[in-house]
């Protein structure tokens, strides 16, 4: 199954941020994300929510899945000291 991508806003407003050769790699797993999803039983984030992570080197893209309507939602990209904090 394909799944379309969805960004919040202050996702696509982080990506700006990011030097060119780390938004290259980070872009190229979000495309994968759509078309090769992985287990979500090991990139769920740990704790009562409904987020997903998945490494693109020192970067952490965190997503939520909803299955119903076969989108993949972009919650927050970041550096990975950071991504985690205030997570809602």
């Amino acid at each position: 199954m394909n799944y379309s991508i969805e960004f919040r806003p202050a996702a696509l407003k982080n990506l700006k941020r990011f030097p060119k050769r780390d938004l290259v790699r980070i872009k190229k797993k979000i495309e994968g994300l759509g078309n090769n999803l992985p287990d979500p039983k090991t990139t769920k984030v740990k704790g009562k929510n409904s987020f997903h992570r998945i490494r693109s080197g020192n970067y952490r893209i965190i997503y939520e899945i909803h299955a119903g309507r076969l989108v993949i939602l972009i919650v927050k990209v970041g550096h990975r000291r950071d991504v985690y904090r205030n997570l809602t």
